[in-house]
């Protein structure tokens, strides 16, 4: 536990200057760089004067704790007044509250809300708590109104310090970028120069290119923060180290931004004209194949522009470059006397730690590497074992030397740690998408302390994921050092078969797996931190372990049907080619979970043939309550094919089977596809009573994507019946649980339903806004079943035609459709 901080009750200052970038432009890159070190001596005079400890320094921002709110308003008013001489403004943000105190800082929720009060504050002004502005009540203060923080849901209230009026607060763009656990250190010139560069060419992608260990992820965050008053449409991170498909890069663009579908035009619907920032990490495994996609996504969506990191150029047009070199030597001394007095405060500047540096070639992970051992080793001991590892594992000449010599340097880290430590980073390995610390002490037997140790060099990494969880993983170029040591162990088999079982166990807590008598609740989120794991799991499984690589397959049934049906029938088809003689239980299963992928995407030929075959193995083995339900995805099979009259007695036979077995899924499956004949049969009374009752079930058992199936059906009907409210109020309910199962397909329907409520009840603007959106989200991507089914709702959504009707569908192609929903703000 850091014990110069404050504990109990705290006040925490946060300050960031305003208008960086424009300040950079101005003044330009010595000069400012003048200003920011003059601006940051004052500040840390004034704080320091006030009992203020700093906790941190992000680039331009402070963020400071006292142990009274008085002290802490004292110290922001103060620091206002030595700032107003010179050219930079700052804006600050105050929060009181309780946090932990722990070795690296505060931990908790306080920490986030303070920061947030901060980032919303003009250059100049004072910007305070409720908490803070109770405890600080003789001093001057303006009602600020209340206002929502970004990652909270209530609005707070908010306060000014002093009467000097200022706009209303700002709200620029979210900036989703990870929170470095130590300080940016030795890179200002060369962030300014990169700032500088985007700020003069204004390129559509800058690419920042160095070898590994450079640090290029480090600066491309930095650069990003530094950038993001520039974008209003906000800055998002994603990482590609996991990523071998180049394929899935747009897609996983489209996910950070949250995009509806995965296509260059669904990101530039969800963009728009709001110029928006994307730094791609780690891209250079993916090309020259990623090259084409993001060329295309650029030309798509013109507000859009990317940061990314590559040790080569991605080669697209409109790109600009940045040859992050090796740091300097006086910068990579001061990092890593910085990193290295952590932890050893004896260790001081010598002629030995500026020949390190010069051995170590600046990198700056090289450098981080050497630091995180001074507690064992000196300076000297280092100098000497490190020229022993350099030499040794040398390249040849073809070799490229910046990537030898970090491979040099990785091997020494590896030769220094204990035998219990090497197992363990070999093991680690298997975690393409890194782990939680459950999942590593589960699949590699990881020991905490042993753990614990390689965090502290370096060679494992610590996050925290959206909901909060710490997850475990490696620098991409660490893990690939690691895993050519996981290859040659003789463990990584039975590391696999672990991590494989222990993800079907997943599969199973997520509920994804189909238990046909025991339904449970889908929590898809649960699994997808996890799908670079899986994939990486079913790759080796093709080869290694085919039967365990189909049960992983197949216990994802749900997610596949959900979120990718065309990922999910490419692995179950290639896995069932691999094991023509397993367990015919599994394999059952597997048929039907195939059938089911390929039925969602509208392949309902090629699913016939699965059902067959699912049901001969079912029949086989006398599974009566797995072969009834295959039983009722023949019926659908056949309807979907055209032959009503043959389905419907199946239907009937299948609900009474479902009733005699007490399933209760079969049960409301069946009454949901039997309102279909009552209303073929002209019972619209009797259909939506069934559909109602089948989403009723559904809801019961806690099955939200049926129930959001069933409550578009009787949206149908409502609408067909003139009963408006009642099916514009369940088409809306089906949206907001396809939105929460991720299900691109039920979210499209539910629009398209309440583009046609919206028709028929006399309201042409929401009708075609609703439309504009979908089309929008069609035409990114294809939609299963949807070309089947359009015709029909199109006809009656263009009984609104006419020009209100034609500018609102304008409109709503440039929107989301969570946004011409009403459901988020456009």
């Amino acid at each position: 536990m850091r014990s110069d901080l404050p504990a109990g009750t705290v006040t925490f200052l946060f300050t960031d200057i305003e208008g960086s970038t424009r300040l950079l432009r101005e003044l330009g890159t010595d000069p400012y760089a003048a200003a920011l070190t003059e601006h940051r001596r004052a500040l840390r005079a004034v704080f320091a004067a006030h009992g203020g400890v700093e906790v941190d320094t992000q680039g331009d921002a402070f963020f400071v704790a006292f142990a009274t709110a008085p002290a802490a308003v004292a110290a922001a008013l103060d620091g206002q007044e030595v700032l107003t001489s010179g050219p930079i403004t700052v804006r600050m943000g105050l929060h009181t509250g309780s946090p932990t105190v722990t070795a690296e800082g505060y931990v908790g929720i306080d920490v986030h809300r303070g920061a947030r009060v901060g980032a919303l504050a003009h250059g100049g002004q004072i910007v305070i708590s409720s908490t803070t502005a109770a405890l600080v009540e003789d001093q001057p203060q303006l009602d600020l109104g209340r206002h929502r923080l970004k990652d909270f849901d209530a609005p707070v209230q908010l306060f000014q310090v002093g009467t000097v009026e200022f706009p209303p607060l700002r709200t620029p763009g979210a900036v989703d970028l990870p929170t470095p656990a130590t300080a940016f250190l030795g890179r200002e010139r060369e962030l300014f120069e990169a700032a500088t560069l985007w700020l003069d060419r204004i390129p559509r992608a800058l690419t920042i290119i160095g070898p590994g260990g450079t640090g290029k992820t480090r600066f491309s965050i930095e650069l990003a923060r530094f950038l993001a008053e520039e974008a209003d449409g906000g800055t998002v991170f994603v990482p590609l180290a996991p990523v071998r498909d180049p394929a899935l890069v747009v897609p996983l663009i489209a996910a950070a931004l949250g995009a509806s579908g995965d296509s260059p035009t669904a990101i530039a619907t969800r963009v728009g004209v709001r110029r928006t920032h994307v730094v791609l990490d780690n891209l250079e495994q993916l090309l020259p194949q990623a090259a084409r996609p993001l060329a295309e996504l650029l030309a798509a969506a013109p507000a859009l522009r990317l940061i990314t990191t590559s040790r080569e150029p991605v080669r697209i047009a409109g790109e600009s470059e940045y040859d992050l070199t090796p740091m300097r030597e006086q910068d990579a001394v001061s990092l890593f006397l910085e990193r290295a007095q952590a932890v050893r405060s004896d260790i001081a500047d010598s002629p030995a730690v500026h020949e390190l540096i010069k051995r170590l070639d600046g990198l700056p992970l090289a450098i981080e590497l050497a630091a995180a051992r001074v507690k064992l080793l000196g300076p000297e001991q280092l100098l000497e074992r490190i020229a022993q590892r350099l030499d040794l594992l040398k390249g040849g000449r073809d070799v490229d030397e910046r990537h030898a010599t970090l491979r040099a340097t990785i091997g020494w880290s590896y030769d220094l740690l204990t035998e219990e430590e090497q197992q363990l980073f070999a093991r680690l390995a298997v975690f393409r998408g890194g782990c939680t610390l459950d999942v590593a002490e589960a699949v590699c037997e990881a020991d905490l302390d042993t753990l614990a140790s390689l965090l502290d060099k370096s060679l494992v990494r610590r996050r925290s994921d959206a909901d909060g969880e710490e997850r475990f993983w490696m620098l991409e170029t660490i893990r690939e050092f690691a895993t050519e040591l996981l290859h040659t162990s003789g463990e990584e088999d039975s590391l696999r078969r672990a991590q494989a079982d222990q993800l079907i166990e997943l599969a199973d807590r997520a509920g994804t797996r189909a238990m046909i008598n025991l339904p449970r609740p889908w929590n898809l989120d649960v699994v997808a931190p996890e799908m670079d794991n899986v994939r990486a799991v079913l790759e080796w499984a093709v080869k290694r372990d085919p039967e365990r690589g189909l049960r992983l397959a197949t216990w994802l049934e749900a997610l596949w049907v959900v979120r990718d049906p065309v990922e999910g029938a490419a692995w179950l088809e290639a896995l069932l080619a691999a094991t023509p003689a397993t367990d015919p239980e599994l394999r059952g299963r597997a048929w039907r979970a195939l059938g089911g992928a390929l039925d969602i995407d509208g392949e309902h030929e090629r699913a016939a043939p699965c059902y067959d075959t699912s049901l001969a193995l079912f029949t086989t083995t006398g599974n009566e309550v797995e072969a009834s339900h295959v039983r009722f995805r023949v019926a659908v099979s056949i309807l979907f094919r055209g032959d009503a009259d043959a389905a419907w007695p199946l239907f009937e036979a299948s609900l009474t089977d479902s009733r005699q077995l007490g399933n209760r899924v079969g049960e409301c499956q069946a009454i949901g596809f039997l309102a279909g004949k009552a209303r073929r049969n002209g019972d619209k009374a009797g259909a939506l009573e069934m559909a109602l009752e089948s989403a009723a079930i559904a809801r019961e058992v806690g099955w939200t994507w049926w129930e959001a199936g069933q409550l578009l059906g009787a949206a149908d009907l409502e609408r067909d019946g003139g009963d408006f409210d009642a099916a514009e109020t369940h088409a809306l309910t089906a949206l907001e649980l396809g939105l929460s199962l991720g299900d691109r397909r039920t979210i499209v329907f539910s629009a398209a339903e309440l583009a046609a409520v919206a028709a028929v009840s006399g309201d042409p603007s929401r009708a075609g806004l609703l439309w504009g959106a979908v089309e929008a989200e069609v035409n990114t991507g294809r939609v299963g079943q949807w070309e089947q089914n359009s015709a029909a709702i199109e006809t009656v959504v263009l009984r609104a035609d006419g020009p209100v009707f034609q500018q609102a569908r304008a409109e709503g192609s440039l929107l989301s459709i969570p946004q011409a929903a009403g459901l988020e703000p456009s």
